[in-house]
């Protein structure tokens, strides 16, 4: 008897398989750590084999832990967004790099179109604006420069991280939710559909692309020799948008941020596309049963990721978590700010161009000042966004958050005195992972609606807002100042 939910979480930086029991407990999991390439400054690329490998790997264990594939009712699927697979439709194999959504690679190519006065059409057609983050401007570029994608002709199938392991799994299903599809820079998301304009814009034909379906319902069956047996898959989403699914977020004006490798906040906007007049994004959140529900949204380029370079780049520190003991050990950040443009800043900036700085240094500085200054930059970096969001008319009443990096006191709590709202950390902080396992739910007929199934989510803990007027001001100015020499 089915009894279980497996959910596929194929992130930037490693790749988990978790069972859920129907009530949202995690029973188990497994994570592999995901190879991270960079062939020059800016370029960041995966290997697609690796993921598929990977992804089999973890999965397999999560079957075995169920006991078969006949105890596991469905699969969600989950994933980095806009990074594009380039693979061959006889095969499913990659024929090239999977290039990554930090990738920096066609800057310029966006620069250019920017000049030509295209973005102010893309944004209309998208909600997106002209970046390298974007899929498209990377589809078009591989097809121009990669040998192989041009030799494998009608071969060649394209797509975003859900795609490709649908394919792999149900060996030869060519389809993309409408979450993923949203991301690429290719789809009018007002209508729902691939856009004729905007694939000639970026140089990309229609028959590479997927099947645009829904988030939840019959997406497919995975091959029997896979698992020892068919299992279907009924939910698949953006990991952005599956966390704010995660963190029950369905009524108009409820807000997430995730802090994973980068930071994204997301805002509920209901059935109603509102497009940004403060360089804010315009996104799809789900589509169920062909009705689409938008969302605008934040992306921060480097959140966790920076932590993760202070201690493998720079042995600053020697665990991630040693951050929370070294911010309490100092009681200001002593004047250093660190703007983490380590790839760019991203919303409400769109600076490709834009570089890391660390200012404010003196012979008083010490690792904790700068270990504070980075999580501090986290608060800063989502004061921003909420400025934007609200001169957009989407304040946020509260935060609910999560990602690896809530589980540090210190930040939620620095999150509520800088933002100056409540900020709300739920008990099990993956909610993207239960954000797919809810869309499988509801896929499969476990509960009726998404409402239904937030029941899943379970307990939380609230932050409220306790640092005064006067030194939250300080701070904002200082961290002002530092972004200013950022942006000059």
């Amino acid at each position: 008897m089915s009894e279980y939910l497996l959910v596929i979480d194929e992130g930037t930086t490693s790749t988990r398989a978790v069972l859920f029991a129907a009530d949202g407990t995690a029973v188990y999991s497994c994570q592999r750590p995901l190879t991270q390439h960079y062939p020059q400054p800016g370029l960041v690329e995966h290997d697609a084999e690796e993921i598929w490998n990977l992804t089999l790997t973890c999965a397999q264990a999560m079957v075995a832990k169920a006991g078969g594939a006949d105890r596991i009712v469905s699969i969600g699927i989950t994933n980095q967004r806009e990074t594009v697979v380039f693979w061959d439709k006889r095969t499913g194999k990659p024929l090239a790099p999977a290039i990554v959504w930090q990738d920096r690679r066609t800057a310029d190519i966006c620069a250019a179109m920017k000049a030509k006065g295209e973005e102010p059409v893309v944004q209309a057609k998208t909600g997106l604006l002209l970046d390298p983050y974007f899929s498209g401007s990377k589809i078009g570029w591989a097809l121009k420069n990669w040998r192989q994608l041009k030799d494998a002709g009608a071969h060649l199938a394209v797509g975003t991280v859900e795609s490709y392991l649908v394919y792999r799994l149900t060996g030869g299903s060519h389809i993309s939710d409408a979450s993923n599809a949203a991301r690429t820079g290719l789809m009018a998301i007002g209508s729902g559909g691939w856009n004729d304009g905007l694939m000639d814009l970026f140089g990309v034909p229609r028959d590479i692309l997927p099947e645009i379906t829904d988030c939840a319902g019959d997406l497919g069956k995975t091959l029997p020799e896979h698992f020892g047996g068919a299992i279907r898959i009924s939910g698949m989403a953006g990991d952005q948008q599956a966390a704010t699914i995660g963190q029950g977020c369905f009524a108009v004006g409820q807000t997430k941020a995730t802090f994973g490798t980068g930071a994204f906040v997301l805002t509920q906007t209901g059935t109603t596309l509102r497009q940004s007049r403060h360089r804010l994004l315009s996104t799809i959140l789900y589509q169920l049963h062909g009705e689409r529900h938008y969302a605008l949204e934040g992306s921060v380029f480097v959140a966790g990721s920076l932590v993760q370079w202070l201690r493998d780049d720079l042995g600053l520190i020697a665990h991630a978590a040693e951050t929370e003991p070294l911010a309490r050990s100092v009681p200001d950040n002593g004047g250093v700010y660190l703007v983490p443009a380590l790839s760019g800043l991203g919303a409400p900036h769109w600076r490709p161009d834009a570089r890391a700085t660390i200012s404010g240094l003196s012979f008083a500085a010490t690792k904790a000042h700068v270990a504070r200054a980075a999580l501090e930059a986290m608060a800063h970096q989502t004061y921003d966004l909420k400025t934007a969001f609200a001169a957009d008319g989407a304040d946020w009443a509260e935060l609910r958050i999560d990602g690896g990096m809530v589980a540090n006191d210190w930040m939620a709590q620095d999150l509520a005195d800088m933002l100056a709202i409540d900020v709300e950390r739920p008990a099990f902080v993956e909610t993207t992972a239960l954000g797919a396992a809810m869309l499988a739910a509801v896929g499969c007929g476990l509960f009726p609606t998404l409402e239904d199934a937030a029941s899943m989510r379970g307990g939380v803990t609230r932050f409220a807002p306790m640092l005064d007027a006067a030194a939250r001001e300080a701070r904002l100015a200082g961290w002002a100042n530092a972004l200013a020499r950022v942006l000059q």
